[in-house]
């Protein structure tokens, strides 16, 4: 999705409050001390600190962003859920937590005699299971929540020769996903007989490293149809809001998939 504007300073401010609030609370659950991840053997256990640093937020959008759009993530957020009580998960809520963790292991495990720099093969090896975790939890945040909000802005996606690029690896990522990821019919779309049934931290760098991103599977929301969204009812739940925005929105085929 595109930039947007609110209509005056204070409301945009007062959006930003309302999703840092939301950000933080998520961000709360978040935390955890790597001795209580050891087990018996002085090994760690990986699905427990998975659980603990990334885990599974109750959600029902997720928004996709760069980390120059945070304040931007965080505004949409809290619009969201200032008109239609949508309750919506911020992607850095989790990766920017993945330093955090990954300083923590290697100062324990990966420093070299003298404490003063890393070895650099347990250091990879760090990284390779603090990424497979975070990358194991955006997934399954992506495929748990309704629908994937992503800010297509500069910051995220530099276009060159016609051809939608982005450096940010986590952007390639949750894009990739996004395109593979179970297309599933929300719960309530069902039958009542068919209910009986179913139910950064950012890092400068030298290395910069593009990837090439298709976006053709997502639908462009602009502007002028999230104002119409806003203004087209009062919408007693998250749900009937998300409806109505599917209505205003190109039909869109679901499978049978069902999202409880």
């Amino acid at each position: 999705m595109e930039s947007f504007k609110f209509s005056s300073e204070a409301y945009a401010k007062k959006m930003t409050t309302l999703g840092r609030s939301a950000y933080n609370q998520n961000r709360l659950l978040i935390e955890g001390s790597l001795q209580n991840f050891m087990v018996s053997d002085n090994s760690l256990d990986g699905t427990r600190i998975q659980n603990t640093w990334f885990p599974q937020i109750n959600a029902d959008v997720f928004i996709s962003h760069s980390h120059e759009d945070e304040e931007l993530a965080i505004m949409l957020a809290g619009w969201l859920e200032d008109n239609f009580k949508i309750r919506s998960f911020i992607d850095s809520c989790v990766w920017g937590y993945a330093n955090d963790l990954l300083k923590i292991i290697d100062n324990k495990y990966c420093l070299n005699d003298g404490g003063l720099t890393y070895n650099y093969n347990t250091r990879n090896y760090s990284t390779s299971h603090v990424h497979m975790m975070l990358s194991t939890a955006l997934s399954m945040m992506i495929d748990k929540t309704e629908c994937l909000f992503f800010l297509n802005t500069p910051e995220s996606i530099k276009p060159k020769d016609g051809i939608s690029r982005t450096q940010s690896p986590w952007i390639y990522f949750e894009i990739g996903i996004s395109q593979v990821i179970r297309k599933q019919q929300p719960f309530r779309y069902l039958t009542e007989s068919l209910k009986l049934f179913r139910k950064g931290e950012k890092i400068e760098k030298a290395l910069q490293v593009n990837y090439t991103v298709d976006l053709s599977h997502l639908e462009e929301i602009d502007y002028t149809i999230l104002e119409q969204w806003r203004n087209a009812d009062d919408f007693p739940s998250a749900d009937d809001a998300l409806d109505k925005l599917y209505e205003i929105m190109p039909a869109r085929k679901y499978s049978d998939t069902i999202h409880g």
